[in-house]
């Protein structure tokens, strides 16, 4: 994958937003546990009294309650509160919010940091649960008499009468208060702060009841809030989800539209060398295919890549900060994952290399079959191509149902990893919150943070199932980009000299084909003159099209050197060169569109009077005037929908639309009957009298005029010259003419 990170640069800012998104919604999704915690802890268990250090106490109440604290702490309690009585400048404001200011003073909490808060809490939570628990004790003489142990020895059921306990406790000896202080520390010690907060937090909701305030309303506030808070974090996630959607959704497209571009465009600089090594099956499965898994695996990385850590290692980290007693489950539930995601990864990887070639073989197959099917027909070999399918397309069926089925075995173990892990936490939860370590809404928060920490090995087990393939299409698709072309362009070109010619010349051209152990031709040399007809004769594989297929650099020649216009064609560019070639292959091609647009296709700007003369000149305008649609006639896929001779005549009349100085024409007339041939090349020869007309031919009676022929045989010429000059001197040539015309024919 790494290997066109390049595509990527274009959409790079488009992909740092994403991610700053993905990191904004991972921060909201993990915050979501939290308020959850808040709602059960602090707005059901608490009544929605956050803290132990009451927003407001009776003085009577804090006199109390400062007996049970040491001087550092009644100091630090009492600057934390500011006394609000009848001569208070803001005493009715406070009236309204603390009736039971009426009848006495009341403390107001001052604006206290959150650190100081958190450091008082636990303080004032002992005094606070200390003086309720002797309040409650007193109630209950032989309840207060078992209180003696805890303070010092003093028993308050010993008091007399009306005398108050907190009074005469006040009034004891700083020895023996500092003694009984102690002892209230000793008894809270086995409990956590946030358990003897929690506790306080009760204590402190009764005083709000006392000053008369309306602790319903507190807690529905507070759980209203909270609530409110979720649903924004919650929209808000959403909304980071969409935008990131459509940034992954328009960066992948983007990159898929810029691959497929550039490999589209590489393979058109492409030297026939390169397309005999990729086959055109496999360069189309690379083209699409392949581009397809890199955007589906671009656009889930996007969403899922950076999110998936982010959520994983986010969510361990709350745990941790919450020190969590139950951190050692995710701890096993995660190994277990790793292990398990390591097992499909082993296995999935080697098939995953695999499942593209087979999809290459599949589409080359189907790819025959399609181009062939008159053949398959007509040898009725409709039964032999369909097993040779079968065999490809079960091939591919089992190497994928091999991954489908680990995929599938590997979800409901996560799954049952995932909810073995949720019933641990239930169970040891459960035990925690009824030893008083855990608070109920903080295993619920736990619960919350296991199931997105496994949520993201999820998403990130999904992934490395997806980058394997999607890494190895990465690498076929970087083969054909890095596959530099056998034939390039010199860096210091020429240009053809004015006025062009088109002399073409070889000189000792010799050519192998790659990977071949013999030359397929051998020290090629003539001249073809402008106005004057060269033709090409010989054996089947006696090296005609290898020839001619030199002349517009289609391979570069191992050998010698091919002159136009006494300029080396490998000194200007293969623009120049093909921009004075008018070329009909050997086997005509048609694109899909009208016969006019495939004409257009030599000369856009072709007027109709000169696409009507090369529909004349190719002997096509009978047909093409039969037809109703006329030049906007539609050409199927290949031309499959007109005649082998049709073909080859609209062939060579885009070759006449584009009017080049040289003309190849390769084999070009075999579908033709002689009456059309001979009207053709008639018609042909004076419409290009001026222009190098290079043949290549089976038939002595295309060329019997030709100015020039040269045989060919085995790579090499063995005879050159006219046709009467050959009857006589080259032996090859004769036995070629004698087998296609008689004596009189010949002459």
């Amino acid at each position: 994958m790494m290997k066109l990170m390049k595509f990527v640069k274009p959409y790079r800012w488009m992909l740092l937003f994403a991610i700053a998104l993905i990191f904004a919604q991972a921060n909201l999704d993990l915050a979501l546990p939290d308020y959850l915690s808040r709602i059960v802890n602090t707005g059901i268990q608490q009544g929605g009294v956050e803290d132990s250090m009451p927003e407001a106490i009776r003085a009577s109440e804090m006199d109390k309650v400062v007996i049970f604290m040491n001087a550092q702490d009644k100091e630090d309690i009492l600057a934390s509160y500011t006394l609000i009585d009848s001569s208070s400048s803001d005493y009715e404001t406070y009236l309204e919010k603390y009736p039971a200011l009426a009848d006495e003073p009341v403390y107001v909490m001052n604006e206290v940091t959150q650190t100081e808060l958190d450091r008082l809490n636990p303080v004032m939570a002992k005094a606070l649960l200390t003086v309720s628990g002797i309040e409650t004790a007193l109630e209950d003489p032989e309840a207060a008499a078992q209180m003696s142990g805890a303070f010092g020895g003093f028993d308050p059921s010993q008091l007399p009468p009306g005398m108050d306990v907190f009074t005469i406790l006040g009034k004891l000896p700083a020895e023996q208060l500092s003694k009984i202080t102690d002892s209230v520390d000793e008894k809270f010690s086995a409990l956590g702060d946030t358990m003897i907060v929690q506790a306080g937090v009760n204590v402190v909701r009764d005083e709000y009841k006392a000053l008369g305030m309306d602790t319903e309303q507190i807690q529905n506030n507070y759980i209203l809030t909270a609530g409110a808070w979720m649903i924004g974090l919650t929209l808000l996630s959403g909304v980071a989800t969409i935008i990131v959607g459509y940034l992954s959704a328009k960066i992948a497209a983007g990159m898929a539209r810029d691959i497929r571009r550039d490999v589209f465009q590489h393979v058109e600089s492409f030297s026939s060398t390169e397309f005999d090594k990729f086959s055109t099956a496999s360069l189309i499965t690379r083209t699409t295919n392949d581009v397809t898994q890199i955007q589906m695996v671009s656009m889930m990385m996007i969403r899922m890549m950076f999110y998936a850590p982010l959520m994983g290692v986010g969510g361990i980290i709350k745990v941790i900060s919450n020190e969590s007693p139950l951190a050692w489950i995710i701890g096993v539930a995660v190994l277990m994952l790793v292990s398990l995601i390591a097992v499909v990864f082993s296995l999935s990887l080697p098939k995953f290399k695999i499942i593209q070639k087979l999809t290459d073989r599949i589409n080359l197959v189907a790819r025959e079959n399609l181009t062939g099917m008159m053949v398959v027909r007509a040898f009725t070999m409709e039964n032999f191509e369909e097993k040779r399918f079968d065999v490809a397309n079960k091939d591919l069926t089992s190497v994928s149902l091999f991954i489908n089925r680990v995929m599938v075995v590997m979800m409901p173990l996560m799954m049952l990893i995932m909810n073995v892990m949720l019933l641990g936490v239930i169970w040891f939860g459960a035990r925690e919150v009824a030893a008083s370590n855990m608070q109920v809404g903080d295993m619920m928060a736990f619960m919350q943070y296991s199931m997105q920490i496994v949520m993201s090995f999820l998403m990130l087990s999904m992934m490395f199932i997806m980058i394997p393939r999607a890494s190895v299409s990465a690498d076929r698709i970087h083969e054909v980009l890095s596959t530099e072309p056998h034939i390039h362009d010199s860096r210091t070109a020429k240009k053809f000299p004015e006025p062009f010619k088109g002399e073409v010349e070889f000189r000792n051209v010799s050519f192998r084909y790659p990977g071949g152990d013999i030359d397929a031709i051998q020290n090629i040399s003539f001249v073809a003159k402008p106005g004057q007809t060269t033709a090409f004769i010989g054996s089947t594989g006696a090296g005609k099209s290898t020839i001619v297929n030199l002349i517009p650099r289609f391979y570069e020649v191992s050998d010698g050197s091919i002159f136009i216009d006494g300029v080396d064609i490998r000194d200007v560019t293969q623009h120049d060169l093909r921009e004075k070639i008018g070329y009909v292959p050997q086997k005509s091609a048609l694109f899909s569109g009208t016969i006019e647009s495939n004409m257009l296709y030599a000369d856009k700007n072709a007027t109709k009077d000169m696409l009507d003369s090369a529909i004349e000149i190719a002997q096509a305008k009978e047909f093409v005037s039969e037809k109703p649609e006329g030049m906007a006639t539609e050409i199927a896929q290949g031309g499959t929908n007109v005649s082998g001779g049709q073909k080859q005549r609209l062939s060579i009349a885009r070759a006449i639309v584009k009017k080049p100085p040289v003309y190849i024409l390769d084999d070009s007339f075999s579908a033709l009957d002689f009456k059309t041939d001979s009207a053709l090349r008639r018609a042909f020869k004076e419409k290009s009298k001026d222009s190098t007309l290079l043949i290549v031919t089976q038939r002595v009676s295309t060329i019997k005029n030709a100015e020039q022929i040269i045989v060919l045989d085995d790579g090499k010429i063995v005879g050159k010259g006219t046709h009467n000059e050959l009857m006589e001197t080259c032996e090859t040539y004769k036995e070629i003419a004698l087998s296609q015309l008689n004596m009189e024919e010949l002459a």
